[in-house]
């Protein structure tokens, strides 16, 4: 992994996808030390940018409070430069014009080229994934400015593995619509696609909407078709994430103690 530029105003700096732990907005009891999600390499790395992107400034300054009681802060946090991804691009995507348009994000990567080393952020888990910053990235990409991305938490792949699905053929399709009807349209899609290719399809949902994507889960596909979910991966002290796989029609007969209080990947296959 490369180190911040030495010499800043010098040169270009780099973009470093920095992740975050994925107990954003869980209860207390279910937090854990931030050693436990990010490794002290990345800590170290994290505590050195002073120039953020992110999805969301307060939860940027919570983590990074976090950081430095393990890696102190090169600056005060009152002295750190946060900029926000703007409200549009959370609700409709980076990617969400016409033709794969993408937000211009070439303006908020302007410290970079003057040589500062940045830190893209989300509030939980690594931004790009699940969560805004793609155009941030790509911009970067556009602009020659070297791209990083830091060690971290992992939840969809550790789903994965612990689901005995197909790990060689899978595919993670975000959120599905809240709409209950568009949301059985979209699973009885997704589910035609796992049993007709045999690729795992992975999705997740907030927590407080675990319960009723479980119950469409249940009442929409088919009984053969093999359902997992894991909670709390990475997210409570170690030992605590909660995983059960099994076809749907055991899932109706059991009822499966996951901790549905907390974060959720939901994987479906043959």
């Amino acid at each position: 992994m490369n180190t911040p530029n030495p010499t800043l105003g010098t040169g270009t700096g780099c973009l470093y996808l920095v992740p975050t732990p994925l107990d954003f907005g869980c209860a207390p009891e279910f937090q854990s030390p931030i050693t436990n999600a990010l490794p002290a390499q990345t800590l170290q790395l994290a505590s050195r940018l002073s120039h953020w992107i992110t999805e969301n400034a307060k939860s940027t300054r919570a983590f990074l409070k976090r950081v430095d009681t393990h890696a102190p802060l090169s600056q005060p946090l009152q002295a750190l430069n946060v900029v926000e991804l703007p409200r549009e691009v959370h609700k409709k995507g980076d990617h969400a014009g016409s033709r794969a348009a993408t937000f211009d994000a070439r303006p908020l990567l302007a410290p970079a080229l003057a040589g500062h080393d940045m830190g893209l952020v989300s509030e939980a888990g690594m931004p790009a994934v699940a969560d805004p910053g793609s155009s941030v990235v790509r911009a970067a990409h556009n602009l020659g400015i070297e791209v990083q991305v830091l060690a971290g938490p992992v939840s969809l792949m550790m789903a994965l593995a612990a689901s005995g699905l197909n790990g060689q053929q899978f595919a993670f399709v975000g959120y599905l619509p809240q709409d209950p009807a568009n949301r059985a349209q979209r699973l009885r899609e997704l589910e035609t696609l796992a049993l007709k290719t045999g690729q795992t399809q992975i999705f997740i949902e907030t927590p407080y909407r675990n319960a009723a994507l479980l119950q469409a889960l249940l009442h929409i596909l088919q009984p053969s078709t093999r359902l997992s979910a894991s909670c709390g991966v990475m997210v409570a002290a170690s030992g605590q994430a909660t995983h059960f796989s099994a076809p749907v029609s055991v899932w109706r007969k059991q009822s499966p103690a996951l901790n549905w209080e907390l974060p959720a990947v939901f994987l479906i296959g043959p």
